[in-house]
């Protein structure tokens, strides 16, 4: 995939919560970079236009481009708070492609390390986050999600196609739950798949309860974000895919191993709990 690398100064890089993340119990989020270089089918991001800090060519263009914060952790060693509890991040993927070239976690993670908050979660689905391990290592109160679609790797290419496959992001999944880290399988959004299945993935991958969310459609969320027109268009290929049913298999798999499955903020509120 091409795309091009920006950069631009910001004035501030966390912002407070509000609506699911502050529900969730976060008080802060981070957000990195402006647009996402993974570019899924599916981002609400770009629904949420000038309210998501986006440009119009942001939106028009979602994954052709992303605007890294040049100062990001100028501005951490500024902003951080023992109380704070952040989530890094809601509007873009820390470890979208391009920061394979700009490398911008790594300063940020120091950041954080030097003066940790409350709690911080990092939420991606890229596997480029085991090149930071020992930083991530170095941050107390770290808890770490990491996206897992689908079991369906046919699904994968045609929803996110740079996006890992989905046998590397369980590995990653178990690389850093080897490394000592608190990582949640995140079934998020929860695509076409075999729901018995997925469900057993997760439960290998890592010890932790497990979330999920479903496509956010303006049906059932008459306000906020919403999925993108190409990931529904998408979804229609696949009539048979049942959301509810599926989302009630794999609660059932995840609640008889013994771990809890939730989905909306209450289920993202129990990692805002310190480790």
């Amino acid at each position: 995939m091409l795309y091009s690398i920006r950069e631009q100064t910001s004035r501030t890089i966390l912002s407070r919560t509000s609506g699911f993340l502050l529900a969730a119990g976060f008080t802060h989020s981070l957000t990195p970079a402006r647009n996402c270089t993974f570019g899924c089918s599916y981002c609400y991001v770009p629904t949420m236009r000038v309210q998501g800090g986006l440009r119009m060519e942001d939106w028009r263009h979602w994954g052709h481009h992303t605007t890294f914060k040049a100062n990001a952790a100028a501005l951490l060693r500024r902003e951080l708070r023992p109380e704070q509890v952040i989530y890094c991040s809601p509007l873009t993927d820390p470890y979208q492609p391009a920061e394979a070239e700009r490398r911008l976690m790594p300063e940020v993670l120091a950041a954080v390390a030097a003066n940790p908050p409350k709690v911080f979660v990092l939420q991606t689905r890229g596997p480029l986050i085991l090149r930071d391990l020992a930083l991530l290592q170095a941050i107390p109160r770290l808890r770490s999600r990491f996206s897992v679609t689908t079991d369906d790797e046919a699904v994968r290419q045609r929803f996110e196609p740079h996006c890992a496959p989905i046998a590397e992001r369980l590995q990653v999944i178990r690389t850093l739950r080897a490394a000592g880290l608190r990582v949640h399988a995140t079934l998020a959004p929860l695509l076409p798949c075999d729901a018995g299945r997925l469900a057993a993935m997760a439960l290998e991958a890592t010890e932790e309860d497990v979330i999920g969310d479903p496509l956010h459609v303006r049906s059932d969320k008459p306000r906020g974000a919403t999925t993108r027109e190409a990931g529904l268009r998408l979804m229609e290929r696949y009539p048979d895919f049942d959301v509810a049913a599926a989302l009630g298999t794999i609660e059932h798999a995840i609640v008889r191993a013994g771990r809890r499955f939730g989905t909306g903020p209450d289920a993202f509120g129990w990692l805002t709990t310190p480790p």
